[in-house]
């Protein structure tokens, strides 16, 4: 157990026939209780010091674990994030093929319907003209044909009849 200055202070020597001054070795002990009560409050004070940075020191080992685990955290949620976002473009890129895949096919099958349609159109007008042309020819036929004079009187009677109906 260390010396207290109490200790010092009520150490008593034994005395001794040609012996050291008792005042001096008074003094020397006054300045000795003196100088350890110093040492031992710069001690005290010391300890203080060291406990309050410790307790400091303690505290931002606390916020550097907390930085370290948040930026740990932030990075594994900036992958994920990441991630997502590359896994939604990659949706994103099918879902666009699929649609220009299907507007594609609707197109071409627009497109052959309306070939189809036009083909028929054109077979439609071509059967119509070779009609019409059959049927001017047999009017031109007609007019052609001898036996005008003869239908004339016909269609003259013919004519008055719907003159007088209508």
């Amino acid at each position: 157990m260390p010396l207290s200055p109490l200790d010092i202070h009520n150490k008593e020597f034994g005395r001794r026939l040609r012996g050291y001054d008792e005042d001096e070795v008074n003094e020397f002990l006054d300045q000795v209780i003196k100088d350890y009560e110093s040492l031992i409050r710069e001690n005290k004070e010391m300890q203080n010091q060291v406990l309050g940075l410790q307790e400091r020191l303690n505290h931002f080992t606390n916020i550097e674990e907390t930085l370290s685990k948040t930026i740990i955290v932030a990075q594994e949620a900036a992958d994920e994030v990441r991630s997502n976002a590359k896994k939604e473009a990659q949706l994103i890129i099918k879902e666009s093929e699929k649609n220009a895949d299907r507007i594609i096919n609707d197109s071409l099958a627009k497109s052959r319907r309306v070939s189809l349609e036009v083909e028929e159109l054109k077979k439609q007008a071509s059967v119509y003209r070779a009609r019409f042309r059959t049927l001017v020819e047999a009017q031109l036929e007609l007019l052609t044909v001898d036996g005008w004079d003869t239908l004339e009187p016909q269609a003259s009677r013919h004519s008055e009849h719907e003159l007088t109906r209508g």
